[in-house]
C-alpha cells in the first residue's frame, strides 16, 4: 500500500467532537451519550478527560447516585491523543498499547476536533 492510500486518523474520525463540562452529573453525561448514539464524551479544559459509557455503568453498579457524581469523578485523565493526520494502524497500536478504546484527536494547531475509537479502526479494516 502505497503512502498516499494508507488510511490516517482524520479518515474515519468522529466530529463534532462531542464534549461535556467536568463539573456535570454523571445522569447528564449518561443523556448526552444516549441522545448521540456514541460511547465517549470529551472533557476539555486544562486537565482534559474523557467519560466513556462504562464510566456511567460503573457508577451505577457501585450503588451512587448519577444526580450527585460529577463527570470530574469519574473520568479518565489525562488522556492520550493522537494528530489528524496519524496512520489509523498508529493509532490502533496506541490503544492496544495503552488499553484504551477512544482516542481525542487534534489538528496541527493543537485544537481538540474528533475522536477515533476502536470501532473507528475495526470498521475501516473490515
Amino acid at each position: 500500500m502505497s503512502p498516499e492510500t494508507r488510511t490516517r486518523v482524520e479518515d474515519v474520525m468522529s466530529t463534532p467532537l462531542e464534549t461535556i463540562s467536568k463539573k456535570a452529573s454523571v445522569q447528564d453525561a449518561a443523556e448526552h451519550l444516549s441522545e448521540q448514539n456514541i460511547n465517549a464524551l470529551f472533557v476539555p479544559g486544562s486537565q482534559a478527560g474523557i467519560i466513556t459509557n462504562s464510566d456511567v455503568v460503573t457508577v451505577v453498579a457501585d450503588g451512587r447516585d448519577p444526580t450527585e457524581v460529577t463527570v470530574a469523578d469519574v473520568m479518565t485523565s489525562p488522556v492520550e491523543r493522537v494528530a489528524t493526520n496519524l496512520e489509523l494502524g498508529e493509532a490502533a497500536a496506541m490503544m492496544t498499547t495503552y488499553g484504551i478504546k477512544h482516542l481525542p484527536v487534534i489538528d496541527d494547531h493543537g485544537d481538540y476536533v474528533g475522536m477515533v475509537s476502536s470501532t473507528d479502526v475495526t470498521d475501516d479494516a473490515a
